[in-house]
């Protein structure tokens, strides 16, 4: 593995780790996998996020050939910076984690209440009816995983780290980056489904936004003080 390949493949797995732990992505893979089972739960969200996480490197990649290299490593600071000073508040302010879980776990309930309401009322002809026309898609692949999918995708959609990783792709090797984004959204997946809510409840939300943001910065000052 070259240097440039080593560099991008850790920054991007600590960046990632860091920033997913107790994100809303992280959390609704958690309570999903407490209603439904834990295989497609798992498969789904970590499909959304390789996807995601490719699509990001990609755009990264491509950046400093659409926009001058000079440019897109200034972004790329500013980006650090602003996201490590993003993190610092929100780990002062202490509020984002209890709002995320909340905002997260009604939204679902709504979910599963409209759809097991429909599932009531719903006669067997009219259940027949729909199975018929159930698209292809959903005949190859669970209902559960595309829930899964979507939801962690369209959460994971313009969020902190999903920017952060365009940024690190378009700075450092894109190989590196795909695996070490790859690796970190696999570990930080995993925990959720194997019992997110209690983990996240063990980790202190004050030293990971700490510990996340004091990364990024680091990050920041490297990518200013490196040479375009």
């Amino acid at each position: 593995m070259s240097l440039s390949v080593a560099q991008g493949f850790t920054k991007s797995l600590a960046m990632t780790v860091l920033s997913e732990i107790g994100d809303k992505t992280f959390f609704a893979a958690a309570l999903l996998a407490m209603r439904h089972p834990r295989r497609l739960v798992l498969s789904g969200c970590l499909s959304a996020l390789i996807v995601m996480t490719i699509l990001s490197v990609v755009v990264g990649w491509a950046a400093p050939n659409l926009i001058s290299r000079k440019w897109t490593h200034h972004v790329t600071t500013l980006l650090f910076l602003g996201f490590g000073l993003w993190s610092l508040w929100d780990a002062v302010k202490g509020e984002g984690e209890t709002e995320e879980l909340a905002e997260v776990e009604a939204k679902l309930d709504a979910d599963w209440k409209a759809s097991s309401g429909s599932t009531k009322t719903s006669s067997k002809d009219d259940d027949d009816l729909k199975k018929l026309r159930r698209s292809i898609l959903t005949q190859f692949f669970s209902p559960i995983f595309l829930k899964a999918f979507s939801i962690t995708f369209f959460g994971e959609w313009g969020d902190k780290s999903q920017l952060a990783t365009i940024g690190l792709a378009a700075d450092e090797n894109p190989f590196g980056v795909v695996l070490g984004g790859i690796l970190g959204q696999a570990l930080c997946t995993t925990a959720a489904v194997l019992g997110g809510k209690s983990l996240a409840a063990q980790i202190s939300e004050k030293i990971v936004g700490l510990s996340g943001g004091v990364l990024f910065i680091i990050f920041g000052i490297q990518s200013f003080l490196s040479t375009v």
